[in-house]
């Protein structure tokens, strides 16, 4: 399982993904690229953020490079393309040094440094270029990962953002999976509300209807005896 964020116009721009939460110093994010194109030159950017995604205007700027990294609080680096092509793995992560690593293949890379380590990051990966779509693994299936700006959800996401050139999926379609509840309060926290009570009614009538059927075979048996 994992999360799917995909383009689903034929561009190499509004692309940008953020975690919902801070991530710890060290912490591996994993993603694989589902989706590569050649239409475009350049490929998936990734880096790190002190600004919290609830408090970002909109709408978003559509590039991570140059358009946020030449702002405070945003780092980021390009990933070459030749590890970028579709079915490719790669982690990356901030040290205890700010610098930021990534690696491939079992090979680790420093690409950057002078990360702000005295604020809260949140992690940023720009789907970009070549890049079409990427997979996340690892512990972030279960982290929501937050569509702010710049991006349309599937029904089944319910995700609030919006932007027509992301499509955001969940890869589990089981009531209360976490992974449906990607939400952001300060663009539609009623909409996710109102999804959230929806599916709560929707298990309780599954409930009923279960125990209902049981119970007419139990009282059928019973008869029969």
């Amino acid at each position: 399982g994992g999360r799917l964020a995909e383009k689903t116009e034929n561009t190499f721009k509004n692309g940008l993904v953020f975690s919902n939460r801070p991530v710890k110093i060290q912490e591996k994010i994993h993603l694989r690229v589902q989706r590569d194109s050649t239409n475009w030159e350049g490929a998936l950017r990734v880096g790190f953020t002190t600004v919290p995604p609830s408090s970002r205007s909109l709408p978003l700027p559509c590039l991570a490079i140059p358009n946020l990294t030449d702002k405070p609080g945003h780092w980021a680096v390009p990933v070459n393309e030749s590890y970028c092509q579709a079915g490719s793995e790669l982690k990356f992560w901030v040290s205890d040094g700010g610098s930021i690593y990534v690696a491939v293949s079992n090979r680790r890379y420093k690409w950057l440094t002078g990360v702000d380590l005295s604020q809260p990051l949140w992690a940023m990966i720009d789907v970009y270029g070549q890049t079409r779509s990427i997979l996340l693994l690892g512990k972030f299936n279960y982290s929501y990962i937050c569509l702010t700006a710049g991006f349309s959800c599937s029904v089944k996401a319910q995700s609030c953002c919006c932007h027509q050139n992301i499509t955001l999926y969940p890869l589990t379609f089981l009531p209360f999976n976490p992974q449906t509840y990607v939400y952001m309060k300060s663009t539609c926290p009623l909409r996710c509300y109102v999804r959230w009570c929806v599916d709560l009614l929707t298990i309780i009538r599954t409930l009923y209807k279960t125990f209902l059927n049981s119970w007419l075979v139990f009282y059928q048996n019973m008869t029969v005896f």
